[in-house]
């Protein structure tokens, strides 16, 4: 049996050292907001479909040299980032998937979603009971526990926050790798085997699939993948065993760190925040919230799924 090891590089941080800084934020100088608002205007006139929305299609002379820093920041550096700033307020829905969609195109490719494989989604309180096999957390307004999405890059456009909670929370997922070496690397091997996740595609054995939670490449690079709900309602598949009690105990020393103070990192999304996070290496999770009773008013985030080019990846 191999060794577990602690792993080293800038995604090893902690929440309560990372607070206080910056260098994890964008704000958009009022220059960048006007390239974003020319270039949806362009977009518009045009009359390009969202699913033909492309980086050379939306020109950001300045802002783009920015986001391509950003990139970086996501595939080499912290895991993170957060740009403030992004003008929405005044836009119809379709102009912010627009933005949302032009933004996304300087960072990586748009993976589609859901069912229909549309190119985005919009995550807000559809009245779905979050205990179904089936549902979706994007459907829901309770509480999400930490976990990672199962593309490079997930980012978050929010166009209006809740009446109260939706806080969002992450965790860097090598730090709590790090902490599980050091003081459970019995429980830390457990995590290294493969484990059973569930699609939510329905009930046939192709809504099902192995996966280890940790993976290490040869290059010493670590990747995390874990979604403590969609492994649970993978004990829904006819032919997935049972979790033994060494799987159950790991889950809960890894969700115990994950909720540990000392490692969290929460931001309380504001309108025309987009949240940037590396799935491979930040676990994020969602407070429970509370709507406004108005329908116009309701929480609505914009969903993107990225993948990134291997050129700019390195050799992961």
């Amino acid at each position: 049996m191999a060794v577990i090891t602690q792993v080293r590089g800038p995604a090893d941080w902690r929440g309560d050292q990372v607070a206080g800084s910056d260098g994890w934020r964008l704000p958009l100088s009022d220059a960048h907001q006007a390239e974003l608002l020319a270039a949806l205007a362009a977009v518009e006139a045009a009359g390009v479909a969202l699913s033909g929305i492309s980086r050379k299609g939306f020109p950001l002379p300045t802002l783009g040299l920015e986001l391509d820093r950003l990139a970086g920041e996501l595939m080499d550096g912290r895991g993170f980032a957060l740009v403030q700033g992004v003008p929405v307020a005044g836009l119809s829905e379709h102009e912010c998937e627009t933005v949302a969609l032009g933004i996304a195109s300087y960072i990586g490719s748009i993976v589609p979603q859901g069912p229909h494989k549309a190119p985005l989604l919009h995550v807000r309180d559809e009245g779905i009971d979050p205990s179904r096999p089936t549902s979706r957390s994007y459907q829901h307004n309770q509480r999400l526990d930490y976990h990672a999405d199962p593309t490079d890059v997930v980012a978050l456009l929010c166009i209006r926050p809740a009446k109260s909670g939706g806080l969002s929370s992450i965790v860097s997922s090598i730090a709590v790798h790090n902490e599980l070496v050091r003081t459970r690397p019995d429980l830390a091997q457990v995590l290294y085997q493969p484990w059973w996740h569930d699609r939510r595609r329905g009930d046939g054995p192709d809504s099902f699939f192995q996966r280890p939670v940790y993976t290490v490449n040869a290059e010493g690079k670590m990747f995390a993948y874990y979604g403590p709900d969609y492994m649970r309602s993978a004990q829904r598949g006819a032919h997935v065993p049972p979790l033994t009690p060494e799987q159950l105990e790991a889950m809960e020393a890894l969700d115990r760190l994950n909720n540990d103070p000392r490692f969290v990192l929460t931001m309380d999304l504001r309108a025309g925040d987009m949240q940037f996070l590396n799935n491979d290496v930040i676990m994020h999770s969602r407070t429970a919230y509370e709507d406004h009773p108005e329908p116009q008013r309701r929480r609505d985030l914009i969903r993107l799924w990225l993948n990134i080019e291997r050129s700019r990846r390195g050799t992961s």
